[in-house]
């Protein structure tokens, strides 16, 4: 059995994503990702044992990085304006440092791999995304509790609270916005969008 190369592993794990957000995951073979690397078509099955072992394996790795950088500094017990500005900023800082990773995680949601996605999102305490989800239900709730803002089924909280961060980020990454002309995102349209979000949240 081959030896384990710790930088052959990271740059096959970074150029998966690559071609996964690329070419979607229909178009993601092993073929591809060892020429993509320059590598032996063997290499890959050194690491993981296929494509679904790879791929999944990436969806928990990535996951659990993006969850540990969201809850940076945020703490549930906050004000709701403090607490939601620490969320925006650790997401949009998130996507910028790592372009790749929210349009991975777009492809792992659109495709059959998304049911696995949302039972490892379910899990039980202590596993893979489960602090990030109880932090931000418990933030919820205090902030319902303490009279900042209506209680909303969660679905409806989220496509206001983050949606229009996470469009504009899409736009940026995709460097066009809907109408097709060219577009960056700054800081400026950041934090005019939340103060927008956040008038549209509380009471």
């Amino acid at each position: 059995m081959r030896n384990r190369d710790l930088n052959k592993e990271n740059s096959i794990k970074e150029k998966a994503i690559k071609i996964i957000v690329k070419d979607g995951l229909d178009g993601f073979t092993i073929n591809k990702l060892a020429k993509a690397c320059n590598i032996s078509v063997g290499t890959p099955y050194v690491y993981y044992k296929d494509k679904d072992d790879l791929i999944l394996k990436l969806v928990i790795e990535e996951g659990k990085k993006m969850e540990t950088e969201i809850n940076e500094g945020f703490d549930p017990d906050s004000a709701f304006d403090e607490g939601m500005r620490v969320q925006w900023t650790n997401r949009y800082h998130y996507a910028i440092k790592n372009p790749m990773v929210l349009p991975f995680f777009e492809q792992i949601n659109n495709s059959h791999y998304s049911h696995q996605f949302i039972k490892m999102f379910n899990e039980k305490p202590g596993t893979f995304m489960s602090e990030f989800k109880n932090n931000l239900l418990q933030f919820i709730s205090n902030a319902v509790q303490r009279g900042e803002i209506d209680e909303l089924p969660f679905e409806i909280f989220w496509s206001i609270a983050f949606a229009p961060l996470h469009n504009l980020l899409r736009f940026h990454q995709q460097g066009r916005n809907i109408n097709g002309l060219p577009f960056v995102l700054t800081d400026e349209m950041v934090w005019m969008t939340f103060e927008k979000v956040c008038k549209a949240l509380k009471k």
